[in-house]
């Protein structure tokens, strides 16, 4: 039994990836955000289908990055959890 698990661990090995990356990025300005969205909206309304194969593909990565950009812009994400853990606190406080 113990033998099993001991040949069963270098299979996992492969598969780990570095935990928690710092990213370096800055938060993107509103007046940047704006224009991220209006350009946005500029590919969602243009007709994809009328595009060749390659502008259709680079239009797609286009999308892809600007929202990668928006998603970082500095958003601080609560869990359920801790939502209510703040709230109890705050009315214990209070």
């Amino acid at each position: 039994m113990a033998m099993s698990l001991l040949l069963a661990v270098p299979g996992f090995s492969s598969d780990i990836r570095p935990a928690n990356r710092i990213r370096t990025t800055e938060p993107i300005s509103p007046a940047e955000a704006e224009q991220l969205t209006k350009r946005l909206e500029e590919i969602k309304a243009m007709d994809l289908k009328s595009l060749p194969r390659s502008e259709r593909r680079a239009l797609r990565k286009e999308v892809k990055e600007i929202d990668q950009k928006v998603q970082d812009g500095g958003y601080i994400y609560i869990s359920v959890g801790a939502l209510l853990l703040i709230i109890l606190l705050l009315i214990l406080l209070l």
